[in-house]
């Protein structure tokens, strides 16, 4: 009775310790499955601009700035504070209404710029405008209904990078839109620097002496109030911009421009009609910096930390399921042997009893027939 519990509790562990061991194989399968969907599906789809996109707003400032003002006709250079403010405000209405190759790739921005003199709060500049942004990258892509009004809405075509660079930025150049030279130009990669805790990319993008095209009629208000003599003349352009990148998300952390626009006419000296180095304010530099570390760990956990995870559990899975199937299989067979063992050597133990019994038996018969014959003996006497 106490084999027959000892092997049902035997085999009924060897069962279990398989069925538990193939269930773990199963789900490490799964686990690895799941990191390799993670890291070769799902993360290259997360690394894209999302359509739920906020809105966002950027302020940068130029202190002591000299810079041109035209009011009422009258033309002057002044001198002061500028401050820019630029607004970023996906268009998802028109996102959705896009075709091919566009759809499911870009998205639309409409993006507005306001500069202002902080001593009178006059507007200085403006400009809005209406953009496709591949998602990954972040260039400007073609697209039919792009536009740019700073007074006239007029077609533009944009191109390279403006208000963001690629997810998974690098360190090599990039080419920048520059909005007054309506073209590129390449921002080369200088340094890594830290900036609120973030390690960033610097890129500097250098136009020197450039000619801009300007509407005939300011550059001919310009002309006869800042240079009397003359009855022709140009505009000049000198930008140096810098942009320190996060490069996991592609978002501008800080943006420096030292912006000089100079008329030079065709009689007399050259006149500055802007001289601005404008800088991203503290609190701008803060809040990209807030919103790009947020964006980078929810990218880190679904591209990095996550398949690595699941990855471990599941070889960790396998490797305890192998164990308990391989123990479960030991078992089986130890608790296949020893049973049977058991019971021969049971049956041997009877065998040899038996034996002895009969050999016994027949010492008694013989001691019994030599008592009879000696009694036998006796009498015959």
């Amino acid at each position: 009775m106490f084999l027959t519990h000892l092997d049902s509790y035997i085999r009924g562990g060897t069962m279990r310790s398989r069925v538990l061991g193939a269930t773990l194989l199963a789900l490490g399968v799964v686990a690895l499955i799941f990191a390799g969907g993670l890291a070769f599906v799902v993360a290259p789809t997360v690394k894209q601009l999302p359509y739920d996109m906020k809105a966002t707003q950027s302020v940068a400032e130029a202190p002591n700035a000299k810079f041109l003002q035209i009011t009422s006709g009258v033309a002057k250079v002044n001198s002061g504070t500028l401050r820019s403010t630029v607004n970023v405000t996906p268009d998802a209405k028109t996102t959705a209404d896009l075709e091919a190759p566009l759809a499911g790739k870009a998205m639309v921005w409409l993006v507005g710029q306001e500069v202002v003199n902080t001593g009178s709060t006059e507007l200085v500049s403006a400009y809005s405008t209406a953009l496709a942004v591949d998602r990954k990258s972040g260039a400007a892509q073609q697209w039919g209904g792009q536009w740019l009004d700073t007074g006239n809405r007029e077609s533009v075509k944009y191109s390279g990078q403006i208000y963001k660079f690629p997810f998974g930025t690098e360190k090599k150049s990039y080419p920048i839109f520059d909005r007054d030279l309506l073209d590129t130009r390449p921002a080369n990669f200088v340094k890594t620097e830290e900036i609120e805790g973030l390690e960033t990319y610097q890129f500097t993008q250098e136009i020197r002496n450039e000619k801009l095209e300007v509407p005939a009629d300011r550059l001919s208000v310009a002309l006869s109030q800042l240079a009397p003599g003359a009855k022709s003349g140009e505009v000049r352009y000198d930008n140096t911009r810098t942009v320190w990148v996060e490069p996991v998300t592609g978002q501008f952390i800080k943006v420096q421009e030292l912006q000089k626009k100079t008329l030079v006419p065709d009689v007399g000296s050259p006149v500055v009609l802007l001289d601005a180095p404008f800088v991203y304010t503290d609190d701008t530099i803060h809040n990209a910096a807030e919103t790009s570390k947020e964006n980078r760990q929810k990218l880190t956990l679904v591209t990095v930390w996550a398949p690595i995870g699941l990855a471990v559990v599941g070889l960790i899975l396998l490797l305890v399921g192998a164990m308990l199937v391989a123990r479960g299989r030991r078992a089986a067979a130890a608790g296949a042997a020893v049973p049977t063992q058991r019971r021969g050597g049971a049956r041997h133990s009877a065998a040899t009893q038996d034996e002895s019994d009969r050999e016994r038996a027949s010492e008694t018969s013989g001691s019994t027939d030599s008592a009879k014959a000696g009694k036998s003996g006796s009498t015959a006497d």
